[in-house]
């Protein structure tokens, strides 16, 4: 375990760890708060310098980029800098040891890759991934290879826009990452919820699918979150001072 000093005694722990140490079959979800803790700004605190005088939700649709490509694709270009300059956190790598353990499906409403940066496999991502670029209106031979550079880049046979591979406001989550999501939700022995503020739908309903099909919920959050009267457990500390407490880690390498 890590060095136990780091963290007051908390209300559950020791039940925490007993349910964690017990479960064959564990779904984990992840807000911002565990990116936080890297640095990640969150979405309005990227609105810093030229980017002041916007409101961010009026950058993140598709009525936006169509009025405005060139800009909002700078705005992504500026998020995509920021959180390229962060490193996944304790927490992040908490959650890799874990699944070399025992079964984990990690589902994140977080785009910024520090999952997959930090080694988890298989990460089921809700809203898509920063770092991703998909088409808009493509004529479905679009491809890196036949994109033009540009601000946006464009195809170069059907004249499409490149986009970020996000899920702006007023889209659907990815059909596939959602029934994935409410598969392991459904079909999990254990809960793990960190970091998110449990308002966002419909990942927020996730616990609630799980707890509904027998699994105890485990919530770590050092704020109060919509999802604490659904958890069973509740540890009210950052996640990279309490996950590498809920389970064994690996022993420091030599040198």
């Amino acid at each position: 375990m890590a060095d136990e000093s780091r963290l007051p005694a908390l209300p559950g722990l020791e039940e925490a760890r007993r349910l964690i140490g017990g479960a064959s079959n564990i779904f984990v979800l992840t807000g911002a708060g565990i990116s936080a803790e890297s640095g990640v700004p969150t979405f309005r605190d990227a609105m810093t310098g030229l980017w002041e005088q916007f409101d961010p939700e009026e950058l993140a649709s598709e009525a936006a980029y169509r009025r405005q490509p060139a800009l909002v694709w700078q705005w992504y270009q500026h998020r995509r800098e920021l959180v390229a300059a962060v490193n996944p956190n304790p927490a992040h790598h908490a959650l890799v040891a874990l699944a070399a353990q025992k079964p984990v499906t990690l589902v994140t409403q977080n785009v910024d890759g520090l999952h997959q940066r930090a080694g988890s496999a298989g990460v089921i991502e809700l809203h898509g991934n920063l770092f991703a670029n998909k088409w808009l209106d493509g004529c479905g031979r679009c491809s890196e290879a036949t994109a033009l550079p540009g601000m946006p880049p464009r195809c170069n046979l059907c004249g499409a826009l490149m986009r970020p591979g996000v899920v702006w406001f007023g889209e659907d989550l990815p059909r596939v990452a959602r029934y994935r999501a409410e598969h392991v939700a459904q079909t999990c022995d254990l809960c793990l919820v960190v970091g998110t503020s449990g308002l966002v739908y419909p990942a927020a309903g996730l616990p609630g699918v799980a707890r509904d099909h027998g699994a105890p919920v485990i919530v770590v959050n050092p704020q109060p979150s919509a999802l604490d009267q659904t958890a069973d457990i509740v540890l009210s500390a950052a996640a990279g001072a309490c996950l590498p407490q809920l389970w064994p880690q690996p022993a420091p390498s030599a040198g």
